[in-house]
C-alpha cells in the first residue's frame, strides 16, 4: 500500500491526539457541511415568492427544486475520486468558491433559467464539499476515539441541517426577500476560504494513476435515472416512464461496474469494497437512509395535512426532535470507546429506529407528540448508525482512497433515501387509496393534498366529512408504511449484529 502524501502537518503520527487546531478546523468544516445539507430543503418556503417574481413554468419549478439534489448525487463519486487525486483541501476550497459564487447568482437571479443554472452549480459545489470534509476528518483525527467523536458530530450536522433548512427558509422569506435564503451561504464559504488554507491539511493519493474520464458519464447515467424514477414514484405512481428510468439507470450501473472491474485505473477500485467492514457499512448505511427518508415524507405531510399546521409551524415543530440528534453521535462513540462491540451498537441504533417506527404505527389523527417522539427516536437511531458506519468505513479504506470511500457511502445514502421514499411512499399511497370510499371525488382519492384542495370547494358538511375521511386514510397509510419500515430495520438490526460484531479494524492503516 502506498503512503499518503501530506503537504501540511496533520495531527501527527498514527494515533496522535488532535489538539485545538484540529478541533477548530472541524468547526470550520461543519459550516459548509451544514449549508450543503440545508440547501436540500431551503426552498420549501421560498417557492411562492420565487413563482410570483420569476414566473417559472411547472417544469421549471420542478427543476428549481430537484436539479441541486440530482447534480449532487450524480457527481459524488466523481468528486470523491478527484479529491483523492488533486488534493482534498484544494478540491474543498474550489468547491467552496463555486458554492459561494452560485449562491450569489441564485440570490439575484432574474429568470427561472438563471436560478436553475445556479442551483446546478450549487450541486456541483456540494458534491465537492461532502466527501472532502469526511476525507479531511480521516486525515486530521488519527486517534480512533477522537475521530469517532468528530464523525459523530459530522453525522449530526448532516441530519439536522435538512430540518434546519426549511425553518431558515421560512424565517428569511418572512422578513426579507427569497434571495436571502442563498445569501446566508456566503459568510460560511468566505470563512472557509480564509481559514481553510491555514487550518486544514492537504492530502492526496501520491500515485493515483490516470483519471478514468469514461467512468464519469457512466456513473451519472447510473445514478441520475434511478434516483429520478424512485423520487417520482411516490407521488405519481408506477408510471411506465419512471419504471423505464429506473431500469435504464440499472443498465448503466451494470456497465459502470464492468468498467470498474476492467479499467487499469478505475474511478471506484473494486478492492475498496473488499476492505474489512466496508461493504457491510455501505449496505447498512443504505438501509438506514431508506428508513429515515422514507419516514420523513410522511411526517411532514402528517403535520400539515392531518394536524393542520402551517408550513412554517410544521417546520418549527419538526425541529424539536433535533435537540437530541446532536448528542446521539458522540454518545454512541463513547459507548464504543468504553468497550461495547460496534456491531451491537449499530444493532442498537437500528433497534431504536424500530422503536421509532413502532411508535408511528400507533398514530391517530391527533397525535402530535407521538409523531414528534417517533421521528426523534428514528433520527437519533439514524445518527448513531451512520456515525459508526462512516467511522468503520473510513478505518477500512486505504488512506489514499478516503475521498472515494466517503463519496461511495454518500451516494449510497442518496440511493437509500430515494428507495425509501419510493417503496414506503407507495405502501402509504396504496393504503390511502384503498381506504378512501369510491363515492369520494376522483381527485380526493389520489392523495391527501388533493383531498384538502377538493374539500375547500365543497359545502361545509360535505367538506368536513371528506377532510375527516382523508385524514384517517392518510394516517392508516402512515401506519402501514411504519409497520413495513419497522420490519426492515428490525432485520437490519439482526444483520448488523451478525456481520459487524467480529470485524476488527483496530489496526489503523
Amino acid at each position: 500500500m502506498t503512503n499518503l502524501t501530506s503537504t501540511t502537518p496533520t495531527a501527527g503520527a498514527r494515533g496522535a491526539r488532535a489538539g485545538r487546531r484540529e478541533w477548530t478546523a472541524l468547526g470550520v468544516l461543519m459550516l459548509p457541511l451544514l449549508l450543503v445539507s440545508m440547501d436540500v430543503s431551503v426552498l420549501y418556503f421560498a417557492t411562492p415568492a420565487i413563482s410570483a417574481d420569476l414566473h417559472p413554468s411547472g417544469t421549471q419549478q420542478l427543476w428549481i427544486f430537484d436539479v441541486y439534489g440530482f447534480v449532487l448525487a450524480g457527481l459524488l463519486m466523481t468528486m470523491g475520486s478527484l479529491g483523492d487525486r488533486v488534493g482534498r483541501r484544494k478540491l474543498l476550497l474550489m468547491g467552496a468558491a463555486a458554492f459561494g459564487t452560485a449562491s450569489l447568482l441564485a440570490a439575484y437571479a432574474n429568470s427561472a433559467e438563471t436560478l436553475i443554472a445556479a442551483r446546478a452549480v450549487l450541486g456541483i459545489g456540494g458534491a465537492t464539499l461532502m466527501p472532502s470534509t469526511m476525507a479531511l476528518l480521516r486525515t486530521m483525527f488519527t486517534d480512533p476515539g477522537q475521530r469517532a467523536k468528530a464523525i459523530g458530530l459530522w453525522s449530526g450536522v448532516m441530519t439536522g441541517g435538512i430540518a434546519l433548512g426549511s425553518v431558515m427558509s421560512g424565517i428569511l422569506v418572512e422578513h426579507f426577500w427569497w434571495g436571502s435564503v442563498f445569501l446566508v451561504n456566503l459568510p460560511a464559504m468566505l470563512l472557509l476560504l480564509l481559514l481553510g488554507p491555514v487550518l486544514l491539511p492537504e492530502s492526496k493519493n501520491p500515485d493515483p494513476g490516470r483519471f478514468d474520464w469514461v467512468s464519469v458519464p457512466l456513473s451519472m447515467a447510473a445514478v441520475l435515472p434511478v434516483i429520478y424514477g424512485l423520487k417520482e414514484i411516490p407521488s405519481e405512481g408506477w408510471h411506465p416512464l419512471y419504471v423505464v428510468s429506473v431500469t435504464t439507470g440499472l443498465v448503466f450501473a451494470a456497465l459502470f461496474v464492468h468498467r470498474q472491474r476492467t479499467s487499469a485505473s478505475p474511478l471506484i477500485p473494486p478492492a475498496l469494497l473488499k476492505g474489512r467492514g466496508f461493504t457491510p457499512a455501505l449496505v447498512l448505511n443504505l438501509v438506514a437512509a431508506f428508513a429515515m427518508l422514507g419516514s420523513a415524507i410522511f411526517t411532514t405531510q402528517y403535520l400539515q395535512s392531518v394536524l393542520g399546521k402551517s408550513p412554517l409551524s410544521a417546520a418549527l415543530w419538526s425541529l424539536l426532535p433535533s435537540v437530541f440528534i446532536g448528542l446521539a453521535g458522540p454518545l454512541t462513540a463513547l459507548l464504543v470507546q468504553r468497550g461495547v462491540n460496534r456491531g451491537y451498537v449499530v444493532a442498537g441504533g437500528f433497534a431504536a429506529m424500530t422503536a421509532g417506527f413502532s411508535m408511528l404505527a400507533f398514530l391517530g389523527t391527533d397525535s402530535l407528540w407521538l409523531a414528534l417522539a417517533g421521528a426523534g427516536v428514528l433520527a437519533c437511531g439514524m445518527v448513531a448508525i451512520t456515525s459508526q458506519l462512516f467511522d468503520l468505513a473510513m478505518r477500512s479504506a486505504p488512506l489514499e482512497r478516503t475521498g472515494t470511500a466517503s463519496s461511495l457511502l454518500e451516494t449510497g445514502t442518496e440511493f437509500g433515501g430515494a428507495l425509501g421514499m419510493a417503496l414506503l411512499g407507495s405502501i402509504g399511497t396504496a393504503i390511502y387509496r384503498h381506504e378512501m370510499p369510491a363515492s369520494a371525488p376522483a381527485g380526493a382519492r389520489e392523495s391527501v393534498g388533493d383531498a384538502l384542495a377538493t374539500a375547500a370547494h365543497l359545502p361545509g358538511g360535505a367538506g368536513a366529512s371528506l377532510l375527516a375521511t382523508a385524514r384517517q386514510a392518510f394516517t392508516d397509510g402512515f401506519q402501514g408504511a411504519a409497520i413495513a419500515g419497522a420490519v426492515v430495520v428490525a432485520l437490519a438490526s439482526v444483520g448488523a449484529a451478525v456481520t459487524l460484531r467480529r470485524i476488527d479494524v483496530s489496526n489503523e492503516k
